[in-house]
């Protein structure tokens, strides 16, 4: 190959890289705009698939049970699991839609990560506390084997616990009223 091929491949390469994110980034915004696309949906390889078998251990100084794989079935209606941490700003912001849900008797069940008890006992003082269950995971394990990407992240299991829904990010009232209304009410709530 002589120089100047190799010179123009050279020259080349990056434009043809850049000619490549270019259409990525357009189908993007075209999804966007028709609305085939969601920033918000993250894949997750548990939907439809009974939940990880995991034991988290109780909040220390907290007065509820630990919370474990077994603990997901038996309510006889849908249960909501959310992983949460008293540092999470987004955390705040969903908190009145967890606290609504459980006016509603709906159970959820809280699994604290990478906390520290003194702090999560404080945030659920001051925010007040949803949760049936609440175990904790300070190692981040619990939240390695349901695939976590970040606090807070819920889940909605059917009463037999196989995981039927995912949402990474806060709960806002849309969501609420949208998508976790209608799968309580499909999956028996």
């Amino acid at each position: 190959m002589s120089p100047t091929t190799k010179r123009k491949l050279l020259f080349a390469a990056p434009l043809g890289v850049a000619a490549l994110g270019g259409a990525g980034f357009w189908a993007m915004l075209k999804g966007l705009g028709d609305g085939s696309f969601n920033p918000r949906g993250v894949p997750s390889a548990l939907v439809g698939r009974h939940a990880p078998d995991f034991a988290a251990p109780a909040l220390e100084g907290g007065n509820l049970p630990p919370l474990a794989a077994s603990d997901l079935r038996g309510f006889g209606r849908p249960v909501i699991v959310n992983f949460w941490a008293s540092w999470c700003v987004p955390c705040i912001i969903e908190h009145p839609q967890l606290m609504a849900l459980h006016r509603q008797g709906v159970p959820i069940l809280g699994i604290n990560y990478k906390d520290k008890p003194a702090d999560a006992r404080a945030f659920l003082a001051r925010h007040g506390n949803p949760f049936t269950r609440l175990g904790t995971d300070e190692a981040g394990r619990v939240a390695i084997d349901w695939g976590v990407y970040g606090v807070p992240e819920s889940y909605v299991l059917d009463r037999e616990g196989v995981i039927r829904w995912r949402w990474a990010g806060p709960i806002t009232p849309e969501v609420l009223s949208g998508d976790i209304a209608t799968l309580l009410r499909q999956w028996g709530a």
